[in-house]
């Protein structure tokens, strides 16, 4: 039997841990009592720098069931620092992990066919939702019009899948070797290879509490995404400047030929020339800057994540404090 580590990322979730942790923990009993995995097998919760009591939940449930342990992160780090931080702790104690939101919305019975999926022969396993009816008209159009974009974009996603997934120990360890601080897990999983399946799965209401990924952060993850995978947009800006740059000539001839004619266009071109040349101007600028904000914080080499706190102390290798 392989070892299962479920990885948990929680921040400020006081009000829905309670009633998802066990679910959680009847789940994993329920896989080890019918020797799908085997005892040794954990939820691993990531505490990411939570202000309410999150941790206090944490080390509640480890002291009380010996199936549950967690990790506490210094400060807030983001989900996919989180989730990368749960991933690290659990590389070296298991042989297969799943990575699921503990706000309860993720059908955690699918947690079986990945198993299937994995016994199978897949070292990767995506949870695939086949209905949003559950998101807003605004997210569920947001969301696919995104999954479209970047595969037109050229990066490899796997439609309306998130971050609920199994990974097998040796292709955790090939993940492991990215060592870019802006992460986009969605699209470095499927950078790493190996034999892939999907699992589709009905996402539901969430369970307690308030959503932590409002349109700022959703949007941030949006740009992560794009500029972590892909650098089109900096060849698009490219094209639409020779297009432009060529509309422009043209314009040029155009207004020569009616100075030629004797008609008088007035400033009206000129005006309209300086404001859209201008505001292609800012937006080229902006993206390039996006791309060298990246290229600056990856020469930093600064940590990803550091954990400052462990509900068992059974891992005292320094280094995985501070991994890079």
């Amino acid at each position: 039997m392989d070892t299962l580590y479920i990885v948990i990322p929680c921040y400020n979730e006081e009000k829905v841990l309670p009633l998802t942790a066990p679910l959680f923990t009847g789940k994993l009993d329920a896989l080890i009592s019918t020797g799908k995995v085997s005892p040794e097998s954990r939820l691993l919760f990531v505490n990411d720098g939570s202000k309410d009591s999150t941790w206090d939940i944490i080390r509640g449930l480890s002291e009380r069931d010996r199936l549950c342990t967690g990790i506490s992160l210094s400060r807030n780090r983001g989900h996919q620092n989180a989730l990368l931080a749960g991933l690290t702790e659990a590389a070296d104690r298991c042989d297969v992990t799943v990575t699921i939101d503990c706000d309860g919305q993720d059908d955690i019975d699918a947690i079986d066919r990945m198993l299937d999926e994995y016994y199978a022969g897949s070292d990767i396993v995506y949870g695939v939702r086949n209905d949003r009816s559950t998101d807003s008209v605004f997210k569920r159009f947001t969301a696919q019009t995104y999954y479209r974009f970047l595969a037109r974009l050229g990066a490899e996603v796997v439609y309306n899948h998130a971050d609920y997934r199994l990974i097998s120990a040796r292709a955790l360890k090939e993940l492991l070797k990215y060592e870019e601080v802006n992460i986009y897990l969605r699209g470095m999983v499927p950078l790493v290879g190996f034999k892939s399946s999907t699992v589709e799965y009905v996402r539901e209401e969430r369970k307690a509490g308030e959503t932590h990924y409002p349109l700022r952060k959703m949007a941030d993850l949006a740009i992560n995404g794009i500029t972590g995978l892909t650098v089109s947009p900096m060849r698009l800006i490219l094209i639409f400047g020779i297009l432009m740059t060529a509309i422009g000539f043209l314009g040029l001839i155009a207004l020569a030929i009616l100075a030629a004619c004797g008609i008088r266009a007035g400033m009206l071109w000129i005006i309209a020339t300086v404001v859209s040349v201008g505001g292609i101007q800012i937006a080229a600028t902006g993206v390039i800057g996006e791309y060298i904000g990246k290229i600056y914080l990856e020469t930093k080499h600064r940590p990803r994540f550091v954990i400052s706190e462990r509900t068992t102390e059974e891992h005292e290798d320094p280094e995985a404090d501070n991994n890079r």
